[in-house]
């Protein structure tokens, strides 16, 4: 059970008494005077804490500015926000929160294997306003028996992450990279320019095509597989429902991380790329030109930005290519969703839902959802809001082009993707395996997980 909040008071059913009284003499309004409006000041509203418990690091403080928006609108409401994410593993730390029986308001799970493992914690949101203003689509990993369990963050874009002006200066035409091969002679021609010293003037940090952030086991064992496993199963709830692996473009994935190890910063000792993490790739990597190129989404703008405004504007997406499948696009998918926690009171349920809705549906919210948060909204009503990003606008023109391939890791057994192919991963890299044993131990423990 959930620890007692400092603000509770004893008089929950008279609050909701009243509140409904209120609500019956109130007339008739819309959503966007609902979410729009601050609530009447009550001066014996009861005073409710949300907690939430999420897992974007990205959007951390935005998210926090956001919280304290809401609360000048609802005095009687405060939000409590603790990120773990980026090198942490958000699940396990998730499960470790509830084990203490501090229990969050809103927390964060993926698509339909975490709905089912959080099954008797997450509540049945199919009432709430903004269901209806889902996209095609967008509630497919939300979805279980006709219920809605989960609010989706935001739709979101990988593939590779690239520097125009380093392309240009190396006299790399990026518009004709649309396959394995044209990436691969790329990189090499850019590795000889790094090689040669031809960009050192220009670009004094520069060296080295990628970084490979084999630490993060989510972008390896998740993303990185994801490129071949989208060409196996048709989406999540595919792969959901199957009792193996067959790894049928296994050959492909090898190829995918040979040519990012292969010109990465350490490529003579690629052991040393287990100990690369997100930062290094992106914060110290590619916002400050010490390389080219890295595999992340649209997700890093925020963080590049906050560092550099002219490498950020510079940056674009180039496809991730699977050798002898779809290799001209990017994948795009749900990262993550919102729910409410079912077991907590009746109070923090709703203000949980109200906060969700404003944050999603209100004018004030959209603008952090679209301008703050740099999302790619999962919503209907965001029209007049365009994406201010190049990645959010790369993203957005790979979806109108058809060049996209699903996010199916969603559906993958719990644990497989980081703790198992992510890790097997690794040991490749280290040369502890060979790689016909990453694929078969990964299969092995696919269907011992199913």
């Amino acid at each position: 059970m959930k620890k007692s909040k400092g603000f509770l008071a004893l008089s929950i059913l008279i609050v909701f008494t009243l509140a409904s009284i209120l609500t019956a003499c109130t007339p008739e309004t819309s959503q966007d005077d609902v979410t729009e409006a601050p609530q009447q000041e009550n001066e014996e509203a009861e005073r409710v804490e949300v907690d939430i418990f999420q897992f974007k690091v990205e959007i951390a403080k935005e998210l926090e500015d956001a919280a304290k928006e809401y609360e000048k609108e609802n005095s009687n409401v405060k939000i409590n926000i603790q990120t773990v994410g980026g090198g942490d593993d958000y699940g396990a730390a998730l499960r470790a929160r509830f084990q203490t029986g501090n229990e969050p308001d809103i927390f964060n799970v993926g698509g339909p294997q975490d709905i089912k493992d959080w099954m008797e914690k997450v509540e049945d949101l199919s009432d709430q306003p903004w269901v209806d203003l889902a996209l095609d689509g967008m509630l497919s990993g939300a979805t279980l028996e006709d219920k809605v369990y989960a609010l989706p963050f935001n739709m979101e874009g990988y593939g590779f992450i690239y520097n125009k002006a380093i392309f240009k200066d190396a006299g790399i035409d990026a518009s004709q990279i649309v396959d394995f091969t044209s990436l691969e002679n790329a990189v090499k021609a850019l590795d000889e320019k790094i090689k040669s010293g031809e960009l050192k003037e220009k670009y004094p940090l520069l060296e080295s095509v990628f970084e490979y952030a084999a630490k993060e086991t989510w972008s390896t064992g998740l993303h990185t597989s994801n490129a071949v496993l989208s060409q196996e199963f048709d989406s999540a709830v595919v792969a959901f429902n199957s009792d193996k692996v067959e790894f049928q473009y296994g050959d492909a994935l090898k190829a995918i991380i040979d040519l990012q190890a292969d010109y990465s910063s350490s490529p003579d000792s690629k052991e040393k790329l287990n100990a690369v993490d997100y930062a290094t790739q992106v914060d110290e990597g590619i916002a400050i030109e010490r390389v080219a190129m890295v595999q992340q989404g649209n997700w890093v703008f925020g963080g590049v930005n906050d560092i550099d405004e002219n490498v950020a504007q510079n940056l674009d997406i180039l496809p991730l290519p699977v050798k002898g499948a779809k290799e001209d696009s990017i994948f795009v998918g749900i990262p993550m969703h919102w729910v409410v926690n079912k077991d907590n009171s009746d109070a923090e349920r709703q203000a949980s839902k109200d906060f969700l809705n404003w944050l999603y549906t209100s004018d004030k919210g959209k603008d952090y959802i679209v301008n703050k948060f740099f999302f790619i909204p999962p919503l209907k009503g965001y029209e007049e809001l365009e994406s201010k990003d190049p990645l959010g606008r790369a993203v957005n023109r790979y979806v109108s082009e058809g060049r996209v391939m699903p996010w199916v890791f969603m559906g993958y057994p719990t644990g497989w993707g980081m703790e198992v192919m992510g890790v097997e991963i690794q040991k490749y890299l280290a040369g502890n395996i060979t790689w016909d044993e990453v694929i078969s131990n990964s299969q092995a423990r696919w269907s011992e997980l199913r």
